[in-house]
């Protein structure tokens, strides 16, 4: 068995998400803890019990869902010490717990950089009237000349039968009707507060690339496939640049998995809230097997 982490991104949230793994194991408790004590306020409050509408923002949403990642993590490292991967991937956000569980930086450094992550792209969604849809079983090349004809972007190429788009909100619109035009019908306008992945986020990136600029990461001990190149990264020059670039760039999800299977991984464990790329690793690489650790029971009866 060749084992890959993989780590959910924004959306999969869920309000109660990981008070059950916080009351069991202190593992778990510690790192919400930790979490609290770096920002100096209770993002523990926030994923415990809600309200729903401040999870969804992303100025909390994203610290939410790292850290109950790491905790997820954190409870399988305890309980199945003998399990090491080989590589670590991330959708988009989740990108950030990869490369915590790769030891490219610590928990509490992953925090600090994700909280301005977030800030600055929530002050990117308040500046623009952003959208974002997903496109069902669309042919990619005619998804990208019909985004860059309606001046939009592609912002995540989940499988083959999932491709997102983003830009403003008239625009996508524009888009929508273009494609279902040229024949492709199903498009699921998503629930967003802006355009992620797209030129939108233009601001967020700036700012994001400032407050690195003295920011150290480490090699990490395992490679991380990242979404802006689709491929497995080691060098930290590289992996910093890719995580900045990634806030307007692609997420290559499909070129993530492929970059892993290349290598031989065989088995892929996702942590945190949701089962979604359990879902899209199916699409991708059936033959691929595939677990989740998101609760005491799926961290209880795990089965690889």
């Amino acid at each position: 068995m060749k084992t890959a982490f993989v780590f959910s991104g924004q959306g999969a949230q869920k309000v109660g998400m990981g008070k059950d793994l916080y009351d069991k194991y202190p593992e778990a408790a510690g790192i919400f803890d930790k979490a609290d004590e770096v920002l100096g306020w209770s993002i523990s409050e926030i994923c415990f019990n809600g309200p729903s509408e401040k999870l969804m923002e992303t100025r909390y949403c994203q610290l939410a869902i790292y850290v109950m990642s790491v905790a997820c993590l954190e409870v399988f490292k305890k309980s199945h010490p003998e399990i090491t991967p080989s590589a670590a991937a991330g959708l988009s956000l989740g990108e950030f717990s990869a490369l915590y569980a790769a030891g490219a930086f610590s928990f509490e450094k992953g925090v600090k950089i994700i909280e301005k992550r977030a800030t600055y792209m929530q002050e990117a969604c308040e500046a623009t009237q952003g959208g974002m849809a997903s496109v069902m079983r669309g042919d990619l090349q005619v998804i990208k000349e019909t985004c860059e004809e309606c001046e939009i972007d592609v912002a995540n190429i989940n499988s083959s039968g999932q491709i997102v788009i983003s830009g403003e909100k008239n625009k996508v619109k524009a888009t929508i009707a273009k494609l279902k035009e040229k024949g492709v019908n199903k498009i699921i306008p998503l629930k967003v507060a802006g355009a992620y992945h797209s030129r939108l986020m233009k601001s967020g990136e700036t700012k994001l690339a400032e407050y690195l600029t003295d920011i150290e990461l480490t090699k990490p001990l395992i490679p991380v496939a990242q979404n802006f190149v689709g491929a497995l990264v080691e060098d930290p020059s590289e992996i910093k640049q890719n995580i900045i670039s990634q806030v307007t760039g692609s997420v290559q999800w499909v070129n993530c998995i492929n970059s892993m299977k290349d290598i031989g991984i065989d088995t892929i464990v996702e942590f945190g809230p949701g089962n979604v790329l359990t879902g899209l690793i199916k699409r991708i690489a059936a033959d691929i097997k595939t677990a989740n650790v998101n609760s005491v029971e799926t961290a209880e009866n795990i089965s690889l």
